[in-house]
Order: structure tokens, then sequence, then C-alpha cells
């Protein structure tokens, strides 16, 4: 089996190969899968990261969450811990750029949620099994952190991101559902 780098490589590679509106239209597509999950539909919190470039785009959930009055907490990484706290935000103008370009909340202007408090965390990640395992980018803060939580995960994937077989490790914790633009994958996570 390959190596976790050559695995992360080649998918940055397949990812940085699909045009921007294809990309664009999967994210929206996406979004549209989401907004009808029950977990969805019954959370008050959520928990989801700033995507990057080449990531499904959070933004429409974002936004859609603000208009439904959900609260929308975004992560905040202690890289010296390697763990990470979310925060809640009201609006874009409270991230900020930290390392590798990553998009953070302001510390000075949110406040922190805590884990039992958010009802549906999305875990971002490179690569997925149909089975809820992920190749996440490698520096381990969402297996930290989902140790601790016991809400619903749900990961949104291109349908090139969901693969046959990634090396999974004992402490790995597999997410319960995968959202492509096509399907939603329901784990045995």
């Amino acid at each position: 089996m390959k190596t976790k780098q050559d695995m992360r490589r080649e998918m940055k590679e397949t990812l940085h190969s699909i045009d921007k509106e294809t990309l664009d239209k999967w994210s929206m597509e996406i979004t549209e899968q989401v907004l009808s999950l029950p977990e969805w539909m019954n959370a008050n919190t959520i928990g989801i990261t700033i995507s990057g470039e080449y990531e499904v785009n959070s933004k429409y959930l974002i936004e859609k969450a603000w208009e439904l009055n959900k609260r929308v907490a975004v992560p905040k990484c202690h890289p010296k811990t390697k763990t990470m706290t979310f925060r809640e935000i009201t609006s874009y103008s409270q991230l900020e750029v930290v390392y590798y370009g990553l998009q953070e909340p302001v510390e000075e202007q949110t406040s922190v949620v805590i884990h039992n408090e958010i009802d549906l965390l999305f875990v971002p990640g490179l690569s997925f099994e149909t089975n809820g395992y992920r190749l996440g980018h490698g520096g381990g803060y969402y297996d930290r952190y989902l140790t601790l939580y016991q809400g619903s995960t749900v990961s949104l994937a291109f349908p090139v991101q969901v693969v046959d077989e990634i090396p999974v490790q004992p402490f790995d914790i597999p997410v319960q559902k995968i959202v492509t633009n096509t399907r939603v994958i329901e784990t045995n996570g």
C-alpha cells in the first residue's frame, strides 16, 4: 500500500487538475445534499472549517447556517499542543489568515464553543473510504478532537476523494456520513 504522504500528494494533484467551475458546482450540489440531512436540520450548532482552495466550499453551508440562525463554530489550531478549540463566528470579518493560508477565528472577537455544544461536526479530509475512515492533512488535530466529541460527524467530499483504501491506524475514528454531490454514504462509523 502507498504511504500516506504519497496518497496526500496524489490526491492534491488530482484535485488541482479539476477546473474551479466544476469544483464550485460540486460544492453547491454537496451543500444541497447536506441541507436535507436530519443531522443538519436538527443541529443548533455546527462545527466547520473554513475551506481552502481545492476543498468543498464550506462558505455555502456557513451562510445557510447563519440564515437559519444556527451557531457556526470554526476551529482555532494550537500548533504547540496539536489541539484545537472551536470558536463561534457571526461574520467572516472575525477571521484572520494564519499559517499555511488557513483562516481561523480572531480570539479577541469570538468566544469558545465546547465540544458537547456542537451538534454536527464537519470533519475535513483529503481522501475517504466508504466505511468512514479518512486521510487527513497530517496534523492529527481532528483525530485528537474526535476522541472527545460525541455528536454527529459528516465529511464533505468530491467524488474523486472517495477511494478504495486508506492506511488506518488503531486510533483513527471514522465519520458517520460522507456527502458527495451524487450520494450520501452511510458509513459504519
